[in-house]
């Protein structure tokens, strides 16, 4: 290669959006306790992978550890801090909160000190759950495989990108709407708050 001023093509550094070493972890304040007394006491955030489109997608979403409701979502081509802050914006949209405990895993957009600073604004108290133990994190985990088994795993399909997005808007529709929970006095999560809510 050398004789013939060949050279190979460096891989460039996959970019990252913040520096590793400025990633801080926060405690973990829920210690699988998962269960709020009142609404917005305790939410629960995460992302999962969509691999059934033309390409992947990446679906965030948060759900109130009072009734399993799911409050806000979002779905884009990366998982980047723009999915972050769009499903946490959407649920502030509707919801007044003050000291609410925001749980998610050691993810890079939850440890990112531009996403801690805009929470702290936001007068929400970060939690997280030890590294790679999913079950610390076990609504959000919970309703991801509900929403894969029920949706996708179960059909034997091709679709584009903005059906499966459809598809898992109508899904949270049905889930907060329809799907009754055992736990939840055999009602759905809105039944359930809208019964039960006493706050």
């Amino acid at each position: 290669m050398k004789e013939n001023k060949l050279c190979a093509k460096i891989r460039k550094k996959k970019f990252s959006f913040f520096r590793r070493q400025e990633a801080l972890k926060k405690v973990d304040l829920i210690q699988r306790q998962f269960q709020a007394t009142k609404p917005n006491e305790k939410w629960f955030t995460d992302v999962s992978e969509l691999p059934f489109g033309e390409k992947k997608l990446y679906f965030s979403a948060i759900i109130d550890g009072y009734n399993n409701e799911i409050l806000s979502s979002a779905i884009s081509t990366s998982p980047n801090l723009d999915l972050a802050f769009e499903t946490l914006n959407k649920a502030l949209e509707t919801k007044e909160v003050n000291g609410v405990i925001l749980h998610s895993d050691q993810g890079g957009i939850y440890t990112s000190p531009k996403f801690q600073s805009y929470v702290k604004k936001k007068n929400i108290i970060q939690s997280m759950s030890a590294k790679g133990v999913c079950y610390d994190n076990v609504l959000i985990e919970s309703f991801f495989s509900h929403l894969k088994t029920e949706v996708f795993y179960s059909q034997d399909f091709t679709a584009t990108n903005e059906q499966i997005i459809e598809l898992v808007e109508e899904y949270i529709y049905y889930y907060n709407n329809e799907r009754i929970q055992l736990k939840l006095n055999k009602l759905p999560p809105v039944s359930y708050r809208e019964q039960f809510c006493t706050a």
